[in-house]
């Protein structure tokens, strides 16, 4: 049954979500949000599809359309709860480090790295899932990857801007 089949990508989309929004209630909400509309319309997924690319799809114009309501600065940053790992206290402030500033890209960056990064997709299943194509893809992980690295090292990523007279 196609309902057995959605039910059991829910840890995924769970873990993407909460990665997503880093708060653990938004991201509930998200994927109750993001389940309700798969189930209404199940009618047109296609059958011998990738069911995870689709659900990632529908997880993402979700996201879109709550952004689209939201300011930015009402969206919570971290979420202490979200670390569930045992881990040590410096890879504790390492994790949160990286959420907040997962949470500093931007949100199209924010999605393609955690696509590729966190959920293992390939760019054609991750530009299937936000309905782009896979140079978008591309480029928006190299430039998301690259700010997260500038992030993480406390550096500026001003571009260097060439004089032109």
């Amino acid at each position: 049954m196609d309902r057995d089949a959605v039910a059991s990508h829910i840890p995924r989309l769970r873990r993407y979500a909460r990665a997503l929004v880093g708060d653990r209630y938004q991201a509930d909400d998200l994927v109750q949000d993001t389940l309700e509309r798969a189930l209404n319309k199940l009618h047109l997924w296609r059958p011998g599809s990738d069911m995870r690319a689709w659900l990632f799809a529908v997880m993402h114009n979700v996201f879109v359309n709550q952004l689209r309501g939201k300011r930015p600065d009402t969206m919570a940053l971290v979420d202490d709860d979200a670390i569930a790992a045992p881990v040590g206290t410096v890879d504790r402030l390492e994790i949160r480090d990286l959420q907040a500033a997962l949470m500093e890209i931007p949100a199209e960056q924010r999605a393609v790295v955690l696509l590729v990064g966190l959920e293992e997709m390939s760019y054609a299943e991750a530009a299937k899932a936000l309905g782009v194509p896979i140079g978008t893809v591309m480029s928006r992980l190299a430039r998301g990857r690259e700010r997260l690295r500038h992030l993480m090292a406390g550096t500026q990523t001003a571009p260097s801007l060439k004089v032109v007279k």
